[in-house]
């Protein structure tokens, strides 16, 4: 008697299907066994040349000839089933009946109501420890080079149709469907079950995307946006919209699929097989008018595939695009938009572009507090409006190579996870008593082997009991008050991923403004007049007072050489930005003549450098949030000064690709030693004018404002020199002043002795007796700071690697003999 299930799957059997049965039966009569084995039928499908199963082995040299030579040379025994006989076939082994049996259920899972010989060889070769397998590898064949070409097949529509089982149209369109099951994910089923995180905003991007896939023609649209902005959410908005039915008409019977270029390419070793997939996808899905296909990265298709003799993807899909066969929504860059895709007319313009920006950072807000029950859920913590708010200032403001809101959601996540690691409650209970139900159940199954059921029973009584407290144990888990998530773990997340400490970054911007100046003051000597107005043109721009779309500052720093300038713009990156490394400095000796100046924005098309991107704006896009310094502007070319009106007018400057760039964020200084030459020829300059007192001191620095200022409107243009925030001039260093920076010096020494284990103590008379020598009212500060490297610096440097000086040492220095001599002191 055949099992009921058995007579379903003969009579779903394809003639070749059936046919290969056949010959089975013939070869088991051939070897006399007296059973139909899995290698019988093995040999039956290679028999039938004209089944797919019999090709596909072909191609990796499997064939029938070598296999019924190694079973003729190779005999073996296998058990019959007893549930199966019939008078007019030969028994079948137990192996064969469960292969037949698991060849149907492959054909179900790929949506084909027949069972053919593709589906049975692929049964076959799933059984890896099958005695059939193992022949398989005695005679050397490729299984997962073979399990993928019928991989291939079942997700394509090139199997069996026309051989002895009639298909009907819906049956047909379940192998199609497979294909895209195989190289994509339905997004509106994800949005039916919810598995999409909620999208925020993006209202008229959704809106232009539903509109471009409305037109008769050309209904292809393309997004663009720079990487993390949001491209593929929109297309799960759209998703998640149709489910709703909150689109037009035309629409509401659509489905979103998400085309996964990477499975269509995994595996495909011979040249023509992903091209093969891709056609096999495109008929898809122009059977199945109801799919609208989206491809992220879809620059990838332009070049992939291509070899000598051979399309490209691009190419095989453009026929099916111009003839509005398919709906395709493509995702890319900018870059590589331009790059790929705007370069190949002929693709180009069958698509529709779709600009996806980056959100502001309000939008940013929104969407953080739309996703935020995901990340609580997740995490088992809770967030306020504050923190997010932190997350996305932060974010902005410290990470530069990242988009809006990718980068404030990874702040936000990291952030949490930080707090979850460090203050959730490890579940070392649960763990506890998920151990003893292991080592329970493990005497149970011995205490059933040995035959000891009341031991067994015992046993099973204590596991239910123990399951119990792990639901008890997991009940309580979760009752467990959520951890309240705060900024400063926000400003952890931002430490350990750009490196700049978290106290900078959490220390309050407002109470940093009101301080600024005492802030500054601290690094920068002498210069009380030029930190003032730094400061309050800083603080008038955050407070929001200023026009929003000027830059934070913009200065002029005039003065002799060695007074401050450029310290004062490295200590504002610091103080302002959180690190010395927003510093972006341009020396302008490099810009002096004509054709350099294009540097500044990016070389043109066709030129080399093209990709690199400007000077200037490449480095500012990357990291808006810097002080933008412009060294010694009067070796520059004054067509340089043109890209500075553009750029303290407008706050923006447009680069050699077009790409506008924004200087809002930014402070500009610019330096200059304009009238430095006549500044130093009065004699009432530096130190001989403190002598005489303040008055006289006052007076040389006004004469030095004066000589400054009329040397920089002889070089710079009044509506240039009128946009600037302030124009300052340094004063002159005092013998006071010289004093305070010789002790900062010796600070700054100590912190780089810190990682030697040593501390450098300089005596009063050796601190006058270094200012003396290491100070002339031409220089200012900077001989000062050499005649430290040489006199100090060096005789530390000889003692540390002679060993005289070890850790733990303190080191004085003092004069002896006209010399400086350090003695340590433990």
């Amino acid at each position: 008697m055949i099992p009921e299930d058995f007579q379903e799957i003969i009579s779903r059997m394809t003639e070749n299907a059936r046919e290969s049965l056949q010959q089975a039966e013939l070869t088991s009569r051939e070897f006399n066994t007296g059973y139909i084995g899995t290698e019988h039928i093995l040999l039956g499908l290679l028999s039938v040349k004209s089944s797919l199963a019999a090709q596909a082995a072909g191609e990796v040299g499997l064939n029938f000839q070598s296999l019924h030579k190694y079973i003729t040379e190779n005999p073996l025994e296998t058990r019959l089933t007893p549930e199966f006989s019939n008078p007019n076939v030969k028994a079948l082994s137990e192996s064969a009946v469960f292969t037949l049996r698991m060849g149907w259920e492959i054909s179900k899972e790929f949506s084909q109501d027949r069972l053919g010989t593709e589906h049975i060889l692929y049964a076959i070769l799933q059984q890896n420890k099958s005695r059939t397998s193992e022949i398989l590898r005695d005679l050397d064949i490729n299984t997962s080079q073979l399990s993928d070409k019928l991989e291939d097949m079942l997700a394509s529509d090139e199997q069996e149709l026309d051989l002895g089982y009639n298909t009907n149209v819906r049956q047909q369109n379940s192998r199609t469907m497979a294909v895209l099951n195989k190289f994509g994910e339905d997004l509106t089923a994800k949005a039916k079950n919810g598995e999409l995180d909620k999208v925020v905003g993006r209202k008229k991007e959704v809106q232009r995307l539903i509109t471009v896939l409305l037109r008769r023609t050309k209904s292809n649209p393309v997004l663009i946006g720079e990487a993390g902005v949001g491209k593929t959410a929109v297309v799960e908005l759209l998703a998640q919209k149709i489910v709703a039915e909150d689109v037009p008409p035309q629409l509401l019977d659509k489905k979103v699929y998400e085309i996964d270029l990477a499975a269509m390419l995994s595996g495909t070793k011979f040249r023509g097989e992903f091209e093969e997939r891709l056609k096999n996808v495109i008929k898809a899905l122009e059977k199945h008018q109801e799919i609208i296909a989206f491809i992220d990265e879809i620059h990838l298709l332009a070049g992939t595939g291509a070899a000598e003799g051979a399309m490209d993807a691009a190419n095989i899909l453009k026929p099916a695009l111009a003839r509005g066969r398919i709906k395709l929504i493509g995702a890319t860059t900018y870059d590589e938009f331009k790059k790929s895709i705007e370069k190949d007319a002929a693709l180009d313009r069958r698509f529709q572009p779709v600009r996806i920006d980056e959100p502001t950072s309000a939008e940013t807000l929104e969407i953080l507090k739309g996703i935020r029950s995901g990340y609580e859920k997740h995490h088992n913590v809770k967030i306020s409006d504050d923190v997010l708010k932190e997350a996305v200032f932060m974010s902005d403001r410290y990470i530069f190579d990242r988009f809006m809101p990718d980068k404030a959601i990874d702040i936000l996540d990291e952030s949490a996870a930080l707090l979850a690691s460090e203050k959730a409650q490890k579940p070392s209970r649960e763990r506890e008593i998920k151990r003893e139900i292991e080592l329970l159940n493990d005497k149970q199954i011995d205490a059933v082997n040995s035959e000891d059921y009341e031991r067994a029973a015992l046993y099973k009584t204590r596991i239910s009991q123990m399951q119990q407290k792990l639901d008890d144990e997991r009940a309580r888990a979760k009752k467990q008050q959520a951890l309240e998530l705060s900024s400063d773990y926000v400003a952890r997340a931002i430490s350990l991923k750009t490196g700049i400490p978290a106290e900078k970054i959490s220390r309050s911007e407002a109470k940093l403004l009101q301080n600024l100046e005492a802030h500054l003051g601290k690094r920068i000597i002498g210069q009380k007049e030029a930190l003032t107005k730094v400061s309050r043109a800083i603080r008038r721009s955050k407070s929001g007072i200023s026009a929003g779309n000027r830059p934070i500052g913009s200065f002029i720093f005039l003065g002799p050489t060695g007074v401050g300038k450029t310290e004062l713009a490295r200590v504002l990156a610091s103080e302002v930005f959180g690190s010395e490394k927003s510093l972006i400095k341009i020396d302008m000796s490099e810009f002096s003549e004509k054709h350099k100046t294009a540097q500044l924005l990016g070389a043109p098309a066709g030129y080399v450098g093209y990709e690199d991107g400007g000077t200037l704006t490449e480095k500012i896009r990357r990291q808006p949030y810097s002080v933008v310094l412009f060294d010694e502007i009067e070796k520059a070319h004054p067509d340089t000064f043109n890209l500075l009106l553009q750029l303290l007018e407008d706050g923006e400057l447009t680069d050699a690709k077009g790409r506008k760039v924004s200087f809002k964020n930014s402070i500009i200084i610019l330096t200059s030693n304009l009238g430095a030459g006549e500044m130093m020829k009065e004699s009432a300059l530096g130190f001989e004018a403190a002598e005489r007192g303040s008055e006289d001191l006052a007076a040389a620095h006004k004469r030095n404002e004066k000589f400054a200022r009329r040397a920089l409107e002889k070089m710079l243009r009044p509506e240039l020199l009128n946009r600037f925030d302030g124009i300052i001039t340094f004063h002159a260093l005092t013998k006071a002043e010289i004093s305070d920076i010789f002790d900062n010096l010796v600070q700054e020494l100590n912190k780089r002795l810190i990682h030697q284990g040593l501390s450098v103590k300089v005596d009063p008379s050796a601190k006058k007796w270094l200012i003396e020598r290491g100070f002339d009212a031409k220089n200012g500060a900077r001989p000062l700071r050499r005649t430290i490297e040489d006199r100090l610096e060096h005789k530390i440097a000889e003692g540390i690697l002679s060993g005289e000086f070890e850790r733990g040492m303190q080191l004085e220095a003092d004069v002896k003999a006209d010399e400086i001599v350090m003695s340590p002191k433990k």
